[in-house]
C-alpha cells in the first residue's frame, strides 16, 4: 500500500529527512537530474522557515521506502510570475505507469496556493502528464548562465 507524506517548513525537516529525499531524486531523475548539492539547496529553500522562502515536498512510500516525490518552491511572486515552481518530481522505475506520478502531481496542485510553473525537457515523457493535468506551454524559456 502506498502511503503519502507531506513535509512543509512547519514540520522542521531534519538534515536526514532532506538527504533521504535528495538521495532519491538524485538516483531517479535520470538524465533530467541535477547535482546532489543543488537538490539539497532546493530542499533547504522549500523546507526552511525563513519568511522569504518556502514550499513543500510530497513523498510516496511503500514499506517505508520512498518510491516517488515532488518538490515545490514558493517564488514569493504572483501574477507576472507564478507563486510556485515545481522543481522536482521523480517516481521509482518499478512504480512508473501505475498513476503514482499523477497522484503526486494532484497532491502538489491541491497543496499549492496560486499558480504553478515548471520546466520540462521537450523529450521528457512526463510532459504528457503535465499537459493532461492542464499545464500549457505559453513561453520558450531562455537562460543566460553566468
Amino acid at each position: 500500500m502506498t502511503v503519502f507524506q507531506t513535509i512543509t517548513a512547519i514540520d522542521n525537516a531534519t538534515y536526514l529527512q532532506k538527504k533521504e529525499i535528495a538521495d532519491f531524486l538524485f538516483q531517479h531523475l535520470d538524465q533530467y537530474g541535477d547535482p546532489h548539492e543543488h537538490i539539497m539547496r532546493c530542499l533547504d529553500y522549500a523546507l526552511d522557515q525563513a519568511v522569504d522562502k518556502g514550499g513543500f515536498a510530497v513523498l510516496a512510500r511503500e514499506e517505508n521506502l520512498v518510491v516517488g516525490t515532488v518538490v515545490v518552491n514558493k517564488t514569493g511572486m504572483s501574477g507576472y510570475i507564478p507563486e510556485n515552481i515545481l522543481v522536482y518530481i521523480a517516481v521509482d522505475a518499478s512504480q512508473r505507469g501505475k498513476g503514482l506520478g499523477k497522484r503526486l502531481m494532484q497532491m502538489a496542485i491541491n497543496m499549492a496556493q496560486g499558480s504553478i510553473a515548471l520546466h520540462v525537457e521537450p523529450d521528457n515523457p512526463a510532459r504528457n502528464l503535465y499537459e493532461k493535468l492542464g499545464f500549457t506551454n505559453k513561453y520558450l524559456e531562455m537562460r543566460l548562465t553566468k
